[in-house]
């Protein structure tokens, strides 16, 4: 199987228990909640998505032909060292395109792998952190893993649900409304006042953007 790849670059994590920590972010193209194209977002299963995930066009993006070309381009982008090796599969929905031949070749470069996912795809409890941010209007079939990310406010939203699902952390993330500020700084507010509501789940901001990172 090939992998094809947005983008891959050395950053900062930006979001949720990990956020801080030095990371190589493989971006895989494609999703099954939106085609990432502005025209069908308003029809979209997954209409708030900020992320550009079309094509192979980024930095160090393309198509990869072996689990093996990807883990080692994937060493080449952290560079010197394996100490602390980590290593964020994301998209899109990268299960769509991760197998356990990835999953092994990054382990043989020393990584330890966080994989940020919808839900709507099982994932491999040989992935070492799973986060599962789910969306409205999907179903999620990962119920389990090391945190949920729900991004907020989602309108039919089941928070209560999700509550009694196998996850170490409960993560309440503002929605970026992008071109608004003002909808942006409301959607805080609301998170805020959730959390001060609901003590089982922590604020989780979007640091990235806070800092300028990608």
């Amino acid at each position: 199987m090939s992998y094809a790849v947005k983008e891959m670059f050395l950053t900062l994590q930006g979001e949720g228990v990990h956020a801080g920590r030095r990371a190589v972010f493989i971006r895989f193209a494609g999703c099954n909640l939106w085609s990432g194209l502005e025209r069908d977002r308003a029809t979209a299963i997954c209409q708030f998505c900020d992320t550009d995930f079309i094509g192979m066009d980024g930095e160090r993006g393309g198509r990869f032909k072996t689990p093996d070309d990807l883990a080692k381009a994937a060493s080449e982008t952290w560079g010197e060292g394996r100490e602390s090796r980590f290593v964020v599969l994301t998209g899109g929905e990268p299960m769509l395109q991760v197998d356990q031949a990835l999953i092994d070749a990054l382990h043989a470069e020393g990584f330890f792998i966080a994989i940020e996912s919808n839900g709507t795809l099982a994932v491999p409890r040989t992935i070492d952190w799973i986060c599962i941010s789910p969306k409205a209007q999907s179903e999620t079939v990962q119920r389990s893993g090391d945190e949920l990310k729900l991004v907020w406010p989602q309108a039919d939203s089941d928070w209560q649900d999700m509550e009694s699902w196998s996850f170490a952390n409960l993560l309440l993330q503002p929605k970026d409304a992008i071109a608004d500020p003002a909808a942006s700084q409301n959607h805080l507010e609301q998170a805020i006042a959730f959390v001060q509501a609901h003590p089982k789940w922590r604020l989780s901001l979007q640091t990235h953007k806070i800092l300028g990172l990608a």
